[in-house]
C-alpha cells in the first residue's frame, strides 16, 4: 500500500482481479427481473464489480457571497447569487463541488476498470453513494453488476448505467443503448439582504421569500446545465434522469452576516441512438416482477 500512488485499481482490487480467472463462483447484484432482462437483450452477468475513494474535503476557496461580491450588495434585495461555476474572483464553493465531482468520477472510473479487468462490456444497475466518516473525509462509493456481450459485436469501451436489467432490455428493445452514467454538480451561495430577512421573519405572515426562491433556482439551474455539459461531451443523443436533489443550510461568515447555501444534484444515465429510423427494430421488451394483488 506504500508503495501505491493513487492511480489505477488499489492493490486489494487489483489482487482480486488477478484470481478473478481461477474462481469459479460468480457473484451479482441484479435480482430475477433484472437479471432476465439483460440475458434477453445479450448479455451475461459476470460479476459485482466497486470502484471507491475516501477523500478529505475542505471548505477553502470559498470566494464569498452576493453581499461582496456584486454592486448593491447593501442594498434592499441587493447582491447577486453566486454559483460554483461563476467567474472572475466571486466562484464560490467551487472547490468543494470539483472535489465532488473528483470523488464520483474516481470511484465511476475504478468500477469500469475492474469491469474492463474482467473482460466485461458494461456495468448495470450502478448505486452511488458517498458517505461522511468524520474530520471532513468522505468515501464515495460505485457498486454495480458487470455485463458480457454474447456476440461478435462488441462495445468499445465499458458502459454503465443505473438502470435495472429489465429497464435496459426496454431501452434496448426500443432503439436505444446506455453509455455511462452522468451527473452535474452546484453550490450556490446568497446573502441574507435586508428584504430576505424581512420575508422569512416570524411575523412575514404566507409570503414567497424571494431570494430563497432566486437560490434554489439558481442552484438547480446550473446543475442541469452541468448535466446537459457531461452529455454532450461524451457524444451520447440524451439522458434519462434518475435523482434530483437539493439541499439549503445557512451559515454565520462573521456577525450580523448570514448566507444561505444551496446544492443541488442531478444524477442520471446518458443514452445513445443506435439506428435511424422512426420505428424501433423491435417491439419493447415487457418484463415485470410478479407482485401480490
Amino acid at each position: 500500500m506504500a508503495d501505491w500512488d493513487g492511480r489505477g485499481l488499489p492493490p486489494v482490487a487489483a489482487a482480486r482481479m488477478a484470481r478473478f480467472a481461477e474462481n469459479t463462483v460468480r457473484t451479482s447484484l441484479l435480482p430475477v427481473p433484472g437479471a432476465v432482462g439483460v440475458q434477453a437483450v445479450g448479455f451475461d452477468p459476470v460479476a459485482e464489480v466497486l470502484g471507491c475513494i475516501v477523500e478529505h474535503i475542505g471548505w477553502s476557496g470559498f470566494g464569498g457571497c452576493g453581499y461582496y461580491g456584486g454592486i448593491g450588495g447593501f442594498g434592499t434585495f441587493g447582491g447577486p447569487t453566486v454559483t460554483s461555476s461563476g467567474t472572475g474572483g466571486f466562484a464560490g464553493y467551487r472547490p468543494y463541488v470539483d472535489a465532488l465531482y473528483r470523488g464520483y468520477d474516481t470511484a465511476l472510473a475504478r468500477m469500469r476498470t475492474e469491469a474492463a479487468a474482467m473482460g466485461a462490456d458494461g456495468i448495470v444497475g450502478v448505486g452511488l453513494s458517498m458517505s461522511d466518516l468524520g474530520n471532513g473525509n468522505r468515501e464515495f462509493v460505485a457498486l454495480g453488476t458487470a455485463v458480457r456481450a454474447r456476440s461478435p459485436h462488441r462495445p468499445g469501451q465499458v458502459f454503465s448505467t443505473g438502470l435495472a436489467g429489465q429497464d435496459v432490455a426496454k431501452l434496448m428493445q426500443a432503439g436505444w443503448v446506455p453509455a455511462s452514467i452522468v451527473f452535474g454538480i452546484s453550490v450556490a451561495v446568497r446573502h441574507d439582504d435586508w428584504g430576505t430577512r424581512q420575508q422569512a421573519s416570524w411575523g412575514a405572515g404566507n409570503t414567497e421569500v424571494t431570494g430563497y426562491t432566486e437560490l434554489v433556482n439558481h442552484v438547480r439551474a446550473d446543475a442541469r446545465h452541468r448535466f446537459g455539459a457531461r452529455i454532450g461531451a461524451i457524444g451520447a443523443d440524451g439522458a434519462i434522469v434518475s435523482s434530483m436533489g437539493v439541499e439549503v443550510w445557512e451559515i454565520e461568515p462573521s456577525e450580523n452576516h448570514r448566507d444561505h447555501v444551496a446544492e443541488s444534484t442531478v444524477f442520471g444515465t446518458a443514452i445513445a441512438r443506435f439506428h435511424a429510423g422512426r420505428v424501433a427494430p423491435t417491439r419493447t421488451l415487457t418484463i415485470l416482477p410478479l407482485r401480490r394483488l
